[in-house]
């Protein structure tokens, strides 16, 4: 009977842990986290690293990483594709966080979300105009092939794929360099460097 109710207790908390996250609310929630650390009054590099912690929490980094690299990828053996991700997620970082650590206080108001398939849901949302710049119209696609855990796999901004466009960008240089993926790490590896 003991034993009945321990696997009884465990199987009740294991329940109340595995709900599944709506996207709009996953996205609300990033957001207010991000505008938190934004708001604070702390150095822009403390800034960074703690949105790089939101990043690594939210993003389907190496979605992002594989998806950017298009068709080269099936180039790849497994010791290039383990470089190739651990030079992406330092670049995606970098790229991510000091750009977004530049507002001071963004408001992002999440207005809908359209369920395009089990795996993919796109949030509406729209970055509140101010003095100095324009409202922003951001979807974000999410990820829930996992619903407990969904993940970010792109920003729409204005109608433009920010995923698409690194994907065009990475194209072009390995198509500046007759594919040769060491001419990517390279690029990738400056500038997580700089």
């Amino acid at each position: 009977m003991k034993k009945i109710l321990i696997i009884l207790l465990f199987l009740n908390i294991n329940f109340l842990n595995s709900f599944a996250i709506e996207p709009d609310i996953f996205v609300q929630s990033t957001v207010n986290r991000a505008s938190q650390i934004l708001a604070k009054n702390i150095s822009q590099e403390e800034k960074i690293n703690e949105l790089k912690i939101i990043a690594k929490e939210t993003v389907d980094i190496k979605g992002v990483g594989f998806y950017s690299l298009g068709a080269a990828r099936k180039n790849l053996n497994e010791d290039q594709k383990k470089e190739y991700l651990s030079l992406f997620e330092s670049y995606f970082l970098k790229s991510f966080s000091s750009r977004l650590s530049e507002y001071t206080n963004p408001e992002i108001d999440v207005l809908s979300k359209e369920v395009l398939s089990e795996n993919y849901t796109i949030v509406n949302s729209v970055l509140r105009g101010t003095s100095e710049r324009p409202e922003v119209k951001i979807d974000w696609r999410v990820y829930t092939k996992n619903p407990e855990n969904p993940l970010i796999r792109d920003l729409v901004i204005e109608g433009l794929s920010l995923a698409r466009t690194q994907k065009e960008e990475f194209s072009s240089i390995l198509n500046s360099n007759d594919n040769n993926i060491n001419a990517l790490f390279k690029t990738l590896e400056d500038f997580s460097n700089k």
